[in-house]
């Protein structure tokens, strides 16, 4: 692959994360304190990313890879993207807010497949030189994030507004990227994207396990990315956005580990780690403040040994299971039900949950992060007592 390629790759990369990262991880803050939403209201709007998860698979599948460029497809959906997030930063109204951020998440989610797919395309060797345009999605959001900290205006508007203007950077860049035609050939089947050729992988006792187990770990997941930032500022910390990107640098960490996790531990006790980090970042949430701020930045630098040895461990072991015929099932059937069902349970739950736990404007946010500690310790025990396969080396 040319470096001139790679490159350009790595800038559309970053630009999408950069895009994403700008305003995801803030939208709870900036609903709370500008629009002055209740719970149910913002678990809403990070619920309407989750719908879009679901419906985006179908688009990119069975329309976009089939009739049209990849890269001009990547650019009109970024474009339709930055006006509707410049139709955002008008809004005042919550519930009208939903109704547009659904809009938007519709044009962004197929995004994520697309720029993924144009990547894989235009590489010689997947396993060499993917990493390091994937990992630049990662350096965008530790980049936004330590923006939006810096300035301060995680609770503004300038989230959308930063999103806006790299959204339509992308869209008129996608059009200078490399050409990734349509396979009218290989277009993925609407059985494949709902994952049914992959349920026959259900007569295995330990994959369904770790199926079941991945969607509801997605619940407590939801709680994270909804109420994480919220829940720091409303603890004192100071900088949120800057200390919480210290997240995405530990998953930069622990991917790095995982081949030797592997063959250390085998992806059982992989998955079980992943479990165990989940319900002690919660504790740490739950708990930590001002006076005890160790536990918050314990929980933040969780989130690598969390997302990385239970989904990027996952993805390998469902690779592994499905074999060559399954493969593109199993994952689509994956996604769909983590990204999406389990996402979506899990972002209106986190919202009900905080204003079960508001009185007079103030959460109550360890009794809130205790809700998704004790989900993610029922799957602990699930996962332990009935997933028996341990087989999953790295040296295999």
């Amino acid at each position: 692959m040319k470096n001139t390629t790679r490159f350009q790759l790595m800038a559309m990369m970053f630009l999408l994360y950069f895009i994403w990262g700008s305003w995801y991880g803030q939208m709870s803050k900036y609903m709370f304190k500008t629009l002055h939403a209740t719970g149910t209201q913002v678990g809403g709007a990070y619920a309407a990313f989750a719908i879009a998860m679901i419906i985006s698979p179908f688009f990119v599948g069975m329309i976009a890879d089939r009739y049209f460029a990849a890269q001009k497809v990547l650019g009109v959906l970024s474009l339709a993207g930055a006006v509707l997030l410049y139709v955002l930063t008008g809004i005042t109204d919550a519930d009208t807010f939903f109704w547009v951020i659904l809009a938007y998440c519709i044009t962004f989610a197929p995004t994520m497949a697309l720029t993924t797919s144009i990547a894989m395309q235009q590489v010689k060797n997947t396993e060499k030189d993917f990493p390091p345009i994937r990992v630049m999605g990662t350096v965008a959001w530790i980049v936004v994030s330590n923006i939006i900290g810096y300035y301060g205006f995680g609770d503004s508007v300038m989230i959308f507004k930063l999103s806006m203007v790299a959204a339509a950077f992308l869209g008129v860049y996608s059009f200078f990227l490399p050409n990734t035609p349509p396979k009218p050939n290989t277009s993925t089947s609407f059985t494949e994207i709902l994952g049914l050729d992959a349920f026959k992988l259900f007569k295995d006792r330990s994959f369904t396990i770790f199926f079941i187990s991945s969607l509801l770990i997605c619940i407590p997941l939801s709680f994270y990315y909804a109420m994480a930032n919220p829940s720091l500022t409303d603890s004192g910390m100071t900088n949120v956005e800057n200390k919480m990107s210290l997240g995405q640098v530990s998953e930069v960490v622990f991917m790095l580990l995982i081949p030797l996790a592997f063959r250390r531990l085998g992806v059982k006790w992989m998955l079980i780690v992943g479990l165990i980090a989940w319900i002690v970042r919660f504790i740490g949430f739950g708990y930590g403040d001002a006076s005890s701020e160790w536990l918050l930045y314990l929980a933040i630098l969780l989130h690598g040994v969390c997302y990385d040895f239970f989904f990027v461990t996952g993805q390998i072991y469902t690779d592994s299971k499905a074999g060559e015929k399954y493969r593109s099932s199993a994952q689509g059937l994956i996604a769909i039900a983590t990204y999406g069902i389990g996402m979506g349970i899990g972002s209106w739950m986190a919202g009900i949950v905080a204003d079960m736990y508001t009185v007079n404007d103030v959460k109550n946010w360890t009794s809130i992060w205790m809700v998704p500690a004790g989900i993610a310790a029922v799957v602990l025990v699930l996962f332990i007592f009935f997933f028996k396969d341990n087989k999953i080396r790295a040296t295999e």
